[in-house]
């Protein structure tokens, strides 16, 4: 078994990393190794120098890729020689002196509370069972936080009406409980009964198509997409934006920045801190306001 395989199998057993992860992890490395056989020949990966590493990410830049994907690319060689120092195959990783492009900051896109009101609320949905479900998306992604991969995987089981909460597997496998508005109740009910009058026999999936399948990624993204084109002309209409919204929102109105990373299943604070531009924005504003002097 190469280096390489022995990696990918300990990010696929060990730390249980999805799938996409490891196939990007894969492609990365071959890049990578694809280089070092282009501009050095015959090359032992154990003996590879920050040097060739420098001259890696450079022709990653020539070919115009952005600083946040060289990043994620640098960051993929980096995981495997840390591997290879914890298999004590060798005493440094070649990484350890080289610098990545700096990312420039891009703040999460999100919606304004009225409009999301608007969408839920001024009849935009119709009444039939396509109607019902994709309200029911849209409300459960606001509500929540939860990203795509997580409502595509939501069983009925899940979602536990009693006490307004949500069972979520998450990355890495990881199983978090998430609350929802219990004035979510009532539409959860009116999904369940027509989702039962539709079809005879129902999948274990929270979430079916119009044929009883289980809803897949490209069909969510579709009806979300869809649906906010109703009430905003943000560039990106997606998911992930219900997923901003959700924590821009919650913390514009005070929740507790701990509270929002373990609602979102962030493992560590400084990716739910992205959301806090938006908080301190709004300060600024109400100061500018009310202070005599602003």
């Amino acid at each position: 078994m190469s280096y390489q395989e022995s990696f990918l199998k300990y990010l696929r057993f060990e730390k249980r990393c999805s799938d996409h992860t490891v196939v990007a992890y894969k492609k990365d490395l071959d890049q990578f190794e694809e280089f070092l056989f282009k501009t050095v020949g015959d090359f032992n990966i154990l003996q590879v120098s920050s040097k060739q590493v420098r001259s890696w990410i450079v022709s990653l830049m020539d070919k115009g890729l952005t600083a946040k994907t060289v990043t994620r690319k640098v960051t993929a060689v980096k995981s495997f020689y840390k591997f290879l120092m914890r298999q004590e195959l060798i005493e440094a990783t070649p990484l350890s002196t080289v610098i990545t492009p700096k990312v420039p900051k891009k703040l999460p896109y999100f919606l304004d509370e009225n409009s999301l009101h608007c969408l839920l609320d001024n009849g935009y949905f119709r009444n039939d069972f396509e109607g019902i479900r994709d309200k029911m998306i849209i409300s459960l992604f606001y509500g929540t936080g939860i990203r795509l991969s997580e409502l595509v995987l939501l069983n009925d089981q899940d979602v536990l009406q009693n006490e307004t909460l949500i069972r979520v597997l998450g990355k890495n496998n990881k199983e978090r409980i998430v609350p929802y508005p219990r004035s979510m109740n009532k539409l959860i009910e009116e999904y369940r009964l027509i989702r039962e009058a539709t079809f005879e026999t129902c999948s274990p999936r929270f979430f079916l198509t119009s044929k009883g399948k289980p809803v897949y990624q490209k069909l969510v993204y579709r009806v979300v997409k869809n649906s906010l084109s109703l009430v905003t002309t943000l560039e990106k209409k997606s998911p992930h934006v219900l997923r901003h919204t959700f924590a821009t929102h919650l913390l514009n109105r005070g929740a507790d920045l701990n509270a929002v990373k373990e609602l979102l299943g962030h493992s560590n604070l400084a990716a739910t801190q992205v959301y806090t531009h938006t908080t301190t924005e709004k300060l600024q504003s109400i100061y500018k306001q009310a202070h005599p002097r602003a």
